[in-house]
């Protein structure tokens, strides 16, 4: 009864994961350093390199952009703005200058020169509350990341150029923002303050503790937001804490852990058992393809128990034996392999660190597909593909997290697999066709065309020809 019930809601929580990945989800990532009229920063375009490939592995389409001038980020915008119409899901991170000028937030081209109030406000920076009112006002869900607080050299400028009857509020940090409803912004430091930008050549030290939560399996993005504020601050020895306000209306998963919340529903014992299925069902069909790549033989056993006369009996079976001759085989890698592949963990970071672009992952997936692994080949490495990695690993007696590091890539890339090629599109039915248009055309020819060679001339006749012939056959008569 038990297993019975753990199948069902392994269903159940499989096919709302399948939903929830199959949600629209956009993101808008764009980090400014290579600014032209003040000293330059290091690390917004790491940071935003780094951010949009996270992000791309958990299945957003990301309008990337670094060191852009004005015109590049209202063109960046604007299509962030087309797609992120009825999103799901849309995600705003921008790394770079940014600056307060009486309690409203700008953010700063590559191309800023502020000298004015004016200057700011006519166009010369980017409003942020306008700008995400306009791009993501539409969206169900509005995730804001700005680590846009560095110390700004505008503000002094801005500051001086206050006429006598008229102060000029400038901070070097940004104002506090308020969150709508399904809104949660999250900025680098407090308002006010400045953050750091962090060692030239990595990651700012809330880009980082970004990275490392908000796209862990399972994490919960408001959970998630208090690991980064605690990370930040303890990196930064209590010199920076990050700010934010939330306004989310339900728990938010960028990367939803399928396979820990399966565990959780096999370990339940409160569950109920509704009607037993038959044999042959589509339940049983859909229980088996569910668990059928598992690595955990109490999943293989609870099909059994439900279904013993099942006919994916066998196929269980052997498998449960394969896992258990695995388990106790000495770990030995193959030829080639580095033996860190066995102890070496892998996060995000990791993963980044190989250099996977879309045309790689696909190959990965591939790979994983010709080793029995069934996942889709669709160049992004969402919750499905991290559930079929981690199930390689553990087969592989790798550490198993469901990313990717270079010794377990290479690892990959070394085991024997026939990769099949992808279907082409198939090509026009043309040439019935143009039969057809033969058949008809033979059918219209006068006959004795219809005789003659194909490409040569018919002979000429000569005219007196007809009348001799009949003057022959009636000589011939007479003469009888």
């Amino acid at each position: 009864m038990r297993h019975f019930a753990f199948a069902l809601s392994a269903l159940s929580i499989l096919f709302s994961a399948d939903a929830a990945l199959a949600d629209k989800r956009v993101a808008f990532v764009v980090g400014n350093g290579s600014y032209k009229n003040v000293d330059p920063l290091p690390n917004p375009p790491i940071d935003a390199k780094a951010m949009a490939s996270a992000l791309r592995n958990v299945g957003f389409d990301v309008i990337e952009g670094s060191n852009l001038t004005r015109d590049g980020m209202t063109e960046k915008l604007l299509d962030f703005g087309r797609k992120a119409q009825g999103a799901d899901v849309a995600v705003f991170f921008y790394a770079g200058h940014g600056i307060s000028v009486n309690n409203i937030n700008y953010l700063l081209p590559t191309d800023a020169n502020l000298k004015s109030e004016m200057d700011v406000k006519l166009g010369a920076a980017i409003n942020v509350e306008t700008t995400l009112d306009q791009t993501m006002g539409d969206a169900k869900v509005k995730l804001v990341f700005l680590d846009a607080c560095r110390d700004n050299p505008f503000a002094a400028k801005i500051r001086s150029s206050g006429s006598a009857t008229r102060s000029v509020a400038v901070s070097s940090g940004l104002a506090e923002m308020k969150s709508g409803e399904g809104t949660l912004i999250a900025f680098a430091t407090s308002p006010g303050q400045t953050a750091l930008d962090g060692k030239s050549g990595s990651n700012s030290p809330f880009t980082r503790a970004l990275l490392n939560n908000i796209t862990t399996p399972g994490a919960e993005i408001q959970q998630a937001m208090t690991k980064v504020r605690a990370q930040v601050q303890e990196e930064t020895n209590k010199g920076q804490l990050p700010w934010g306000h939330t306004n989310l209306i339900g728990a938010v998963y960028l990367n939803p852990d399928v396979q820990a919340q399966v565990a959780v529903a096999a370990a339940s014992p409160t569950a109920t058992m509704p009607a037993a299925a038959t044999a042959g069902s589509d339940v049983e069909l859909e229980f088996w393809r569910s668990i059928k790549d598992s690595n955990r033989p109490e999943e293989l056993n609870a099909y059994i128990s439900m279904y013993p006369n099942g006919q994916f009996k066998p196929l269980a079976l052997a498998r449960i034996a394969a896992l258990q001759e695995a388990a106790t085989a000495p770990r030995t890698a193959a030829p080639g392999v580095d033996k860190a592949v066995f102890t070496e963990e892998a996060n995000q970071l990791t993963e980044d660190k190989i250099g996977l672009d879309k045309v790689k992952r696909r190959d990965v997936q591939r790979r994983l597909n010709g080793l029995g692994f069934d996942t889709k080949a669709t160049g992004a490495f969402d919750a499905p593909t991290r559930v079929v990695i981690q199930r390689w690993q553990a087969a592989r007696g790798y550490p198993t997290s469901g990313y990717l590091n270079k010794v377990q890539h290479a690892a990959l890339l070394t085991e024997a697999v026939t990769l099949t090629e992808e279907p082409a599109p198939a090509p026009k039915p043309a040439q019935p066709v143009r039969r057809q248009v033969q058949q008809q055309a033979y059918e219209e020819a006068p006959p004795v065309r219809r005789s003659a060679p194909a490409q040569q001339a018919a002979p000429a006749v000569d005219p007196a020809l007809p009348g001799r012939f009949i003057g022959g056959v009636v000589g011939g008569f007479l003469n009888r």
